[in-house]
């Protein structure tokens, strides 16, 4: 608010003094005009003087010469001359300076005025009300949700105010389910470690059995070796499904399956990276396809796209990066391939995984999920992702229902 009075005072300033400035100018101008004809008057006697005429269309400012009875009586403005013992009555006509001067100032008066009640425009209804919401980001960064929002009816901040209502309950929403994802979390390795201690029981008390040689019959040594073997299955499933919780409750998705066209999706995509990757001296291709009407949601198929090229980008060698299609048993093919694969081939299983980063991956900054989102996303939406390598370039398909 401080920096926009400031402003406002060095705008005001600046008009004021090129105003200033302006009519010093003009006035100038006006003398300089007023004195013109006494120069031409000047000039009229000493050619009478030499020639006894004038050429009248020699002096524009000059209507007339007169001479003998009536000298002094004249409604024009006029000057007395004398050239060669006679008198002579100029008249002249004198442009009426004063008037262009109000004119002007007129002019800069409602141009000031205008100013004045833009600037008051712009502090009330764009410095003021974003003045009110600066807070917010910061609160909403330190977690508190519970931060007022003031309703802005403006159209400059009204849908900017919603939008960030919006962002605040999405972003107590995913603390709602964060909170109660991880209480599931607790619950469930609190069951399972109870779950675990009657097996691991069972197989250390067997254990020691077998050890002091408690059991002479080989029968009831090999029922007590299956009676571990049997716990020890039990530990592994209850190992699996914390593996499982582990690896993927971590995140939620949420997709909202509709309808899209295909050159739609094509166009954001171009529009985004083209000039990125031309900056960049990559080759960016999008091949030819046919238009058409794909199930899905469209937010998450661009977001899947993005993150294959984002992958391209990264681990590719920065020549190419291409983007072909082709139909198959009613969907749609989307191929994004790159140049500069260096990715071992019995690693493709792996890299759908959350957190796995191929050998590939070097110091190239990540968390490999990128492929992991993509994979629940497209299994979301009904459609699937395979990945292959053919001569030193990825390949990375997303297959998508067409409507």
């Amino acid at each position: 608010m401080r920096a926009f009075r400031r402003l406002c005072i060095a705008v005001i300033t600046v008009f004021l003094l090129l105003t200033a400035v302006l009519n010093i100018f003009l006035v100038e101008v006006k003398d300089n005009n007023e004195g013109i004809y006494r120069v031409e008057a000047k000039r009229i006697a000493d050619e009478i003087a030499e020639t006894g005429n004038y050429d009248p269309e020699k002096y524009p400012h000059i209507t007339g010469v007169f001479t003998g009875d009536g000298l002094y009586r004249s409604d024009e403005h006029y000057l007395i001359i004398e050239s060669d013992g006679t008198l002579y009555r100029v008249e002249y006509t004198v442009e009426n300076g004063h008037h262009s001067i109000v004119a002007v100032n007129c002019v800069l008066c409602a141009l000031f005025l205008l100013m004045i009640g833009l600037l008051y425009y712009i502090r009330k209804h764009i410095i003021m009300p974003f003045g009110r919401l600066n807070d917010v980001p910061q609160e909403l960064a330190k977690g508190n949700l519970a931060v007022p929002i003031p309703e802005e009816k403006s159209r400059y901040f009204g849908k900017f105010t919603w939008g960030v209502n919006l962002l605040r309950e999405s972003i107590e929403e995913s603390r709602k389910k964060e909170i109660t994802m991880q209480r599931d979390k607790k619950l469930l390795l609190l069951s399972l470690s109870h779950d675990i201690k009657t097996p691991l029981s069972a197989i250390k008390l067997n254990a020691k059995a077998l050890a002091k040689g408690l059991y002479k019959d080989e029968e009831k040594r090999r029922a007590t070796a299956e009676n571990i073997n049997t716990r020890a299955d039990e530990i592994e499933r209850f190992v699996s499904e914390i593996t499982k919780a582990a690896g993927e409750d971590f995140m939620s998705f949420e997709v909202t399956q509709g309808e899209a066209f295909l050159s739609v999706i094509i166009t954001k995509i171009d529009a985004r990276y083209a000039p990125q990757l031309a900056m960049s001296g990559t080759e960016f291709t999008i091949r030819k396809y046919d238009d058409c009407l794909l199930t899905c949601d469209p937010e998450c198929l661009a977001e899947c796209l993005q993150n294959l090229i984002e992958n391209a980008i990264k681990y590719g060698d920065g020549r190419q990066i291409e983007i072909s299609f082709d139909k198959m048993d009613g969907c749609e093919l989307i191929t994004v391939s790159n140049t500069g694969c260096t990715l071992e081939a019995k690693e493709l299983p792996q890299i759908f995984e959350s957190f796995h980063r191929g050998n590939n991956a070097g110091k190239v900054p990540g968390n490999g999920l990128g492929l992991f989102i993509c994979k629940r996303l497209m299994s979301l939406m009904g459609g699937e992702v395979y990945a292959d390598i053919r001569d030193e370039r990825f390949y990375i398909t997303l297959v998508v229902k067409m409507a």
